[in-house]
């Protein structure tokens, strides 16, 4: 009955709503005894499921703000005051109406996001094309896909090539082209052209499904303003109960206190912080920002040092091979093609750029597992076709007793003022060569980092395990306050423990595979990877699902726009609530106008909030212009 009767909700208020017009009606005809037996009707509609929510918070040790209304209704039935006692009731469900409907735009990101998410699936079974439902596809199934369709899964591209709206995943509405071996994610969508992809994630494991969970999950978590006023909320109620009963016992009024009683209601005070926590979280999600929660948006906007790591965050992280020295007698494309085999245990960057090098000059990797160390910070140890190679940093060289003649040191020296990253090349303990590698600046890099000094970061240091003279020459170009070279994953945990120790509020910046350890000691973990790892996903508080800097920017706006939202609201409720006890007491406010200021002063608060799901913090701001330097 109790759930029925919730159901009913909407319909419940407009029958009393109707009641309410028809006393009306009765009292302009004088039909006194209609309009009195309509308005008493009209308050037991209305009033059942008002005092039904309040019972059950009861049930539950808590005192709301129905249980308020509820002894309000009951004590202006006493008094014979029926035409305010159906105002209430009637004023409160139409509130609460207004406020589900307004909640509702407030959530739309979320809304927007499950929309787009696929129903079905074209997949290849038998020789076939076959439309399943999306759930029942399997892993390393053919997918295809045409123009104007949704990609189902996660999977990268076998056949075909396309250009795909990549919104849903990275807030990037510019189109991204998509040819074999690209990797595509789920829910977004095949502009034109046509693609045939192998699923490797699917279901609830795919990256899209993955982002609907944290949003949902992020706009559940309670920010410390939220949990502060929640804790108050269950103070002040029977406060307010008690005042109520002093006031009648001072005034023997009974009509004031009751007034008094539904006045007081901290319906304002107690919405107004969770529904900016919503709206900023919906608002970061449609910009492809995924922030975990009320408390990582209140702590955000307390951030004043901000750690970068270089490569893939600062950087690209799509550096190049530049050059290849080789000494000692050895051979370029020889040298190339065995670090390359070496570097296929490594995740690093810089291995990888290596691997790819060798792959776009077609060497072939001799088949045969490597057996090899990778040493993190430093390079790594392996044995290829019988060679023992030592592929990395000088410490690495000093470590394995390896002698860097003066000559080999003075190449890579200016290598690595020229910006190039000088990867050391041993074969069976003497120095084979070094790779030079360089990466690039982000575009973005110079706006976005401008816009957070702006908006209250004191403090910007990049750390790295890279060179020095590579690490200078990023830090002179984004004009960052200071730089730590050559660290191991461990000393980036030591420095950012240091900074947190001395009163820093410190955010982490980094790549979320690397710099994991790092970002989950900082206050803010952010993590940039493009299309979201699942380490960035569970360490970081903050993750960039476009792989750009001046998505951290508006992360950093937007927390910094939603606290402020939040004390708006907050000192808003709050000043509403005053003026009303003293219009109350002064004798200019009544019980029904009570509750119509009470119910408008809700609206005005979660309108305030839904100023947020519009934030754009470059909108009707020049665009910087950052120029791409080669590092």
């Amino acid at each position: 009955m109790i759930g029925w009767i919730h159901q009913q909700i909407n319909k419940i208020t407009a029958v009393s709503g109707l009641l309410l017009l028809a006393a009306l009606a009765a009292y302009i005809g004088g039909f006194d005894g209609v309009r009195q037996g309509t308005l008493v009707a009209a308050t037991a509609i209305a009033g059942v499921p008002i005092a039904i929510k309040a019972y059950q918070a009861l049930r539950m040790k808590a005192f709301s703000i129905e249980l308020l209304v509820t002894i309000a209704v009951v004590g202006a039935l006493l008094i014979g005051e029926y035409v305010e006692s159906a105002a209430v009731t009637f004023l409160f469900l139409f509130g609460a109406y207004l406020e589900a409907r307004t909640l509702e735009k407030t959530r739309s990101s979320l809304k927007d996001l499950v929309d787009m998410a696929p129903q079905e699936a074209v997949v290849i079974r038998d020789g076939n094309q076959v439309n399943v439902p999306v759930e029942d596809v399997q892993e390393g199934e053919t997918i295809v896909i045409r123009s104007g369709g949704k990609v189902p899964v996660d999977g990268r591209v076998l056949t075909g090539q396309a250009s795909l709206n990549e919104a849903a995943i990275t807030g990037e509405s510019v189109p991204a082209a998509k040819t074999q071996k690209d990797q595509v994610f789920s829910g977004t969508i095949v502009d034109h052209g046509y693609i045939e992809v192998i699923a490797e994630r699917v279901g609830d494991d795919t990256t899209f499904a993955k982002i609907i969970e944290l949003v949902e999950e992020a706009q559940e978590t309670k920010s410390k303003t939220e949990k502060f006023l929640n804790r108050f909320a269950n103070v002040y109620t029977p406060a307010v109960v008690l005042l109520s009963i002093l006031v009648y016992a001072l005034t023997k009024d009974l009509h004031l206190a009751i007034t008094f009683l539904v006045v007081a209601c901290p319906g304002a005070l107690v919405i107004g912080a969770p529904v900016s926590t919503v709206a900023g979280i919906g608002n970061g999600a449609k910009h492809g920002v995924l922030l975990k929660g009320g408390e990582v948006m209140d702590q955000l906007s307390k951030v004043d040092t901000i750690v970068f790591d270089k490569t893939g965050t600062l950087t690209k992280g799509k550096p190049e091979v530049t050059d290849i020295q080789v000494f000692n007698g050895h051979d370029s494309t020889e040298l190339l093609r065995l670090a390359a085999k070496a570097e296929t245990i490594s995740e690093h960057h810089l291995g990888q750029t290596v691997v790819r090098e060798a792959a776009s000059r077609k060497l072939k990797l001799a088949e045969g597992d490597v057996q090899g160390e990778v040493l993190k910070g430093n390079g790594l140890l392996a044995i290829v076709d019988d060679r023992q190679l030592a592929i990395g940093n000088r410490k690495l060289m000093e470590k394995q007793g390896i002698l860097i003649p003066d000559e080999i040191n003075n190449h890579a020296l200016t290598k690595e003022k020229e910006g190039n990253t000088a990867v050391f090349a041993a074969v069976d303990g003497e120095i084979a060569g070094i790779i030079s590698i360089a990466d690039q600046i982000r575009e973005d890099a110079v706006e976005a980092l401008t816009v957070m000094r702006r908006n209250g970061v004191k403090q910007m240091v990049m750390l790295t395990g890279d060179n020095r003279h590579t690490a200078e020459v990023v830090a002179d170009r984004l004009g960052l306050d200071a730089f730590h070279a050559e660290l191991l994953p461990e000393q980036k945990v030591e420095y950012v423990q240091h900074l947190k120790r001395t009163g820093h509020v410190v955010a982490m910046a980094g790549d979320g595979i690397n710099d994991a350890p790092a970002i989950a000691v900082a206050d803010i973990g952010l993590a940039m990877g493009e299309g979201g790892t699942d380490i960035s996903m569970e360490t970081a508080d903050v993750v960039l699902m476009a792989d750009k800097l001046n998505q951290f920017s508006h992360a950093y706006s937007l927390a910094k726009a939603t606290v402020r939202n939040m004390k708006q609201n907050t000192l808003f409720a709050v000043g509403i609530v005053f003026v009303l006890l003293i219009g109350v007491l002064m004798g200019d406010i009544h019980l029904a106008s009570g509750m119509f200021i009470h119910e408008a002063s809700v609206l005005i608060v979660i309108l305030n909030a839904m100023r947020l799901i519009r934030f754009n913090r470059s909108k009707g701001k020049k665009r910087m212009e950052a120029l791409p330097a080669e590092v």
